[in-house]
């Protein structure tokens, strides 16, 4: 299974992301959605899973999504640091036992297992900016394993 990761589009979803996610079975936006418009082009390509992001306030997304794809549980949230989680996402952690914690809001990308569970952020997706690393990912799931990929904009 192919699974697009993508994050802090801020309103803008660049035109290479549907040839980038063409042919994956499902796609994580980790938050900073920024407009509807951006989740509905998505699911033109691939089914959605999306969480609200701290610049997204009035959107109808949740704070968290925990969706099982290919048996393996991906648990969805904008904000996490993975080497100091706040209590509450921490319980959540612990009760759904995900594989992945996807996560955004930090425009960098995140690729590291800690306790078992691999905390990833594909990076910052939104408009070009001076200076500013944009990227996306995909997560292959085969034969039980999970095989991050980087994709620059």
């Amino acid at each position: 299974m192919k699974i697009g990761v993508i994050s802090d589009t801020h309103g803008f979803l660049d035109p290479r992301v549907q040839r980038l996610f063409a042919g994956v079975d499902h796609i994580l936006h980790a938050g900073d959605i920024g407009d509807p418009m951006i989740e509905f082009e998505l699911r033109l390509i691939a089914p959605v899973t999306a969480v609200l992001g701290n610049n997204d306030a009035g959107l109808p997304f949740k704070e968290t999504e925990v969706v099982s794809l290919a048996e393996k549980k991906f648990l969805v949230h904008h904000i996490i640091n993975p080497r100091a989680l706040p209590e509450e996402i921490n319980a959540r952690i612990q009760r759904e036992q995900p594989a992945v914690v996807v996560f955004g809001h930090t425009h960098k990308q995140f690729c590291e297992v800690m306790a078992d569970i691999l905390f990833f952020n594909p990076g910052y997706a939104g408009k070009p900016k001076f200076g500013a690393e944009r990227s996306v990912a995909l997560l292959n799931v085969e034969n039980g394993a999970i095989v991050p990929k980087f994709i620059s904009l």
